[in-house]
């Protein structure tokens, strides 16, 4: 495991088993339902990309409690300007004005096209997808929103329609006005080819497209014009998009697919919301926002998770005009613009800045892909390895020819092991087949050597006791 020059406490609080024993008769059982590992990890302290558990145990944190620790945990910039706000003004409702507030709605529109510069702060990525709805269907006179099936936009009952995943759904009535069109997965999807994604790894699947066109963009657009003819009315409200799906796998889509769709929603009437809650804050490297991977503006940007390093924190960013439409009633937050928040969030604009996380992003993220691109060749178990930057997706199958899911007990054999030998990685897709790493975008190549060779370790033990 690489040095690392942060000597934890030594942890002297209540014991695992107690914490353990706690957590399944207390809490409430869906927290143990969504618990990780067979055996979990109970952690103490945090530094940048790493973890201490209960029994004094440091970890290479490759997930980022879902690429929510934007620049590292407890980073000690963000730390000085979190403690330096608590001992001045901890709390107002944004009925006041605050500089904190102010100051920061500033400087984050600075990072946005000039025609999305209004801004409505929230508590988390849900409720930011909840109000985009909302915005959308006042601004547009119009109800019925798509989105792409495998997406995940939140867990709220309206953002549950949005959200296009089995598990997550409860039998009762929810997201009405809610449409799903095929996820252009160029892997696992009908069509694609090894030329089809922004990433620096493409897809094993053999191209036969002539220069200048993308078959498999064409017929994912021919599926949304068929949901657009056959389950939507006339006029549409809106759809959703993330730059790359999060919980679906890091899934990557046709180059230019982004661009005919927003066209075709628009012809509609509706308006294009870009869901930049896991992709957003330099964490696809080459880019601030995922959006502008693929060329296009969207008419909101939804946003949380990194915007503030762990802290809860949201925001729906918009046009003048879509938000005059939103002023015509009266909303409010208790917690919108908390001062606290605003200073912590400004604190990590400047520490991307600072630190360069955009670029380390790009670069350890390249080379981590490239390097998981060369295992791929070598285990007949990885199907795919895709993404861009820090949002990385590795797809398990059980041969590269049928492109089936690894069964989950081998998923979770090669989980177990990995975490055991030292890393935290997160898991996705719709059967759970995709490793997903998003770290904290400050670790270094030596941390991602780390990881490859653990990776590796793990994954010929599972084909040996295969």
């Amino acid at each position: 495991m690489p040095p690392c020059d942060f000597k934890a406490e030594e942890y002297k609080g209540m014991s695992k088993d107690r914490i353990m024993e706690i957590r399944k008769h207390r809490c409430n059982p869906m927290v143990m339902k969504v618990t990780y590992y067979n055996k979990p990890v109970c952690l103490t302290q945090g530094y940048m990309q790493w973890l201490w558990d209960t029994d004094g145990r440091r970890y290479l944190d490759l997930f980022a409690g879902i690429a929510t620790v934007s620049v590292g945990h407890c980073h000690p910039k963000v730390t000085e300007a979190a403690e330096k706000q608590l001992r001045c003004l901890w709390h107002t409702s944004n009925i006041y004005m605050t500089t904190p507030l102010h100051e920061y709605t500033e400087k984050l529109t600075a990072h946005l096209p000039d025609q999305l510069k209004v801004v409505y702060l929230t508590n988390s990525g849900s409720e930011a997808n909840d109000l985009a709805m909302l915005m959308a269907r006042l601004h547009t006179g119009n109800f019925d929103i798509i989105t792409f099936r495998g997406s995940y936009h939140g867990g709220s009952p309206q953002t549950l329609g949005l959200t296009s995943y089995a598990a997550y759904k409860y039998p009762i009535a929810n997201g009405f006005g809610c449409h799903t069109t095929m996820c252009p997965d160029v892997f696992r999807g009908l069509w694609g080819g090894s030329h089809c994604r922004d990433s620096p790894v493409q897809t094993i699947r053999q191209c036969s497209c002539d220069p200048g066109c993308c078959q498999a963009n064409n017929m994912y657009i021919e599926q949304l014009k068929e949901v657009l003819a056959s389950s939507v009315p006339s006029r549409i409200a809106g759809f959703f998009g993330e730059p790359i799906q999060g919980v679906g796998g890091a899934v990557q889509y046709p180059k230019n697919y982004l661009k005919e769709a927003y066209k075709l929603v628009r012809e509609r009437g509706g308006v294009c919301i870009a869901d930049e809650v896991q992709t957003g804050f330099g964490r696809t490297g080459s880019h601030f926002w995922g959006f502008e991977g693929h060329g296009v503006i969207p008419d909101m940007v939804t946003m949380a998770k990194g915007i503030a390093n762990g802290f809860p924190m949201g925001a729906v960013i918009t046009t003048q005009e879509i938000a005059n439409s939103f002023a015509k009633g009266i909303h409010f937050n208790t917690f919108s613009g908390s001062p606290l928040a605003c200073t912590i969030a400004s604190s990590v604009l400047d520490t991307i800045r600072e630190d360069g996380t955009q670029q380390t992003s790009a670069t350890v993220g390249t080379y981590l892909l490239t390097e998981l691109a060369k295992l791929r060749e070598k285990y007949e178990i990885i199907g795919d390895v895709r993404g861009k930057g820090l949002q990385i997706g590795v797809e398990m199958v059980k041969d590269k020819e049928s492109r089936a899911p690894l069964p989950a007990e081998a998923i979770s054999q090669i989980f177990e092991d990995v975490k055991d030998m030292g890393v935290l990685i997160g898991k996705g897709g719709a059967f759970g087949q995709v490793f997903r790493i998003q770290p904290p975008m400050c670790i270094s190549r030596d941390d991602a050597d780390f990881f490859l060779a653990v990776f590796s370790c793990a994954l010929q033990r599972y084909m040996e006791s295969r």
